[in-house]
């Protein structure tokens, strides 16, 4: 694949970026992971990590997340705030990405996963589809933010006439991949006056000053997307559907770095096993990597919506409710991890690692994750890594009274508490500012965008 001498140098800039959280998160080589007292039983490596969390959660006075001793946070953005471009802040945020603008500036993008019948915050005067002569409400929003102060600096919508923007994923060269979790359209289900078909995913430059225009890389193809990771060493795009019976999409670019030129849309296949969702038998054990090939997909713009079912007779492996996703490079190897929300024999979620092969290696594909309960990952969505190496996982329960978490995951399998929710909503978006001190995270509904600070190196 030839590569553009933009795209290198923006890979080598993601690369160092992001080469020191991830040389910490697999530094142990542990292979036995699950909740602690069954890892201790099954004999845990001795290299696993002695570290047990930050410690008690101290109750918010504002009743809106408690944190350790050692933490705080401020909110920086929240629903109905009035924005630069005259609009004010949707709500339901979702997934989100920062960057580093330079000049003392770091911009996040956030997703706002609006229905056609939410209030998007005000008129929007560009977007992709309408739905009865107005644009529908979903899309994007931007903040930026003084590096050193955190202080709005200004925020306006960058993306509009969208559905349900769930999650999404950062570009080594500076954009937000937003994806819609809609695969509808006019004469559909849910598609009732809608103008065009959704269910795409969009690109958002960090350095837009604005909404920018709305166009669909349908050679990604339409689905119920979720989440989005790049490999800054290929440009090849990994995704997740969130679906019982998903399965994980690669996509690799005609020329990396330009999406929009289209590409080649394909599903994993894993050797020797159909089914990664452990619902009915423990067929794929925590630890065991398997190999991975990958199977072209046509047809890709779905219009029946049933590429995951014509992915899975061409052999793709099933996933339950692929969500969050987060690449980084480990030792100069690329890793993805991937949440997988209902997965695993209590259906409390998985976490499965995906190691695309080096000079001609297969793809390898394990299960680094899987809850055995509540107290340990209950319901796993959007996650990012630490500067501490340990992956850091955002709840999202479905239960008439939830009690969403952010929890750790340490390099060795160990779940731990970092923060509680008090709010009866999900958290989302959780990603790392690049000098890696704060933590920015969503209140999805209603909308409250968290800057958290605290030792997260230790």
């Amino acid at each position: 694949m030839n590569q553009t001498p933009a795209f290198e140098a923006n890979r080598r800039r993601f690369l160092g970026a992001t080469a020191t959280a991830f040389a910490a998160l697999t530094a142990s080589g542990c292979m036995t992971r699950g909740a602690p007292a069954a890892s201790a039983a099954a004999g845990t490596s001795a290299k696993a990590s002695g570290f047990a969390g930050y410690g008690a959660l101290v109750p918010d006075p504002a009743g809106l997340l408690d944190l350790p001793e050692g933490f705080s946070y401020r909110v920086i953005s929240r629903l109905g705030d009035t924005m630069d471009d005259g609009g004010t802040v949707p709500d339901r945020a979702d997934g989100m990405g920062c960057f580093d603008l330079g000049n003392g500036e770091i911009a996040l993008v956030r997703n706002h996963e609006l229905q056609p019948r939410h209030d998007a915050g005000g008129p929007i005067a560009k977007g992709f589809g309408k739905r009865n002569g107005a644009f529908v409400p979903g899309g994007t929003t931007t903040i930026v933010l003084d590096a050193a102060t955190l202080q709005v600096k200004r925020q306006f919508r960058s993306l509009g006439g969208t559905i349900r923007n769930c999650s999404g994923g950062v570009t080594p060269w500076g954009s937000w991949l937003t994806c819609e979790e809609a695969p509808t359209g006019p004469g559909q289900p849910y598609g009732d006056g809608l103008e065009r078909d959704h269910g795409w995913v969009f690109e958002v430059p960090a350095s837009a000053r604005g909404l920018v225009d709305p166009v669909p890389l349908t050679a990604m193809g339409r689905f119920n997307h979720e989440a989005a990771a790049v490999d800054p060493a290929t440009g090849y795009v990994y995704m997740t559907e969130d679906r019982d019976d998903g399965v994980l999409y690669r996509f690799i670019p005609k020329t990396p770095g330009k999406l929009a030129e289209g590409g080649r849309l394909q599903a994993m296949v894993v050797e020797g096993l159909t089914d990664t969702r452990n619902w009915n038998s423990a067929t794929m054990p925590v630890g065991k990597p398997y190999r991975v090939t990958w199977v072209d997909l046509d047809a890709v713009d779905a219009p029946k919506d049933d590429l995951r079912q014509r992915a899975a007779a061409k052999g793709a492996a099933l996933v339950a409710r692929g969500e969050g996703l987060h690449m980084g490079v480990n030792r100069g190897t690329s890793e993805v991890f991937a949440c997988c929300t209902s997965g695993g024999a209590k259906q409390l979620g998985q976490i499965l690692k995906l190691t695309p092969g080096l000079a001609g290696a297969p793809d390898t594909v394990e299960l680094f994750f899987e809850s055995e309960s509540t107290e340990q990952f209950n319901f796993g969505d959007n996650l990012t890594v630490a500067p501490s190496g340990h992956l850091i996982v955002c709840e999202d329960q479905y239960t008439p009274i939830v009690d969403n978490h952010i929890r750790g995951i340490t390099p060795d399998g160990r779940a731990y508490i970092v923060a509680r929710l008090t709010a009866q909503t999900e958290l989302a978006g959780g990603c790392f500012s690049p000098d890696g001190k704060v933590l920015f995270v969503n209140a999805y509904d209603p909308t409250a965008t968290l800057a958290i600070t605290g030792p997260w190196a230790a």
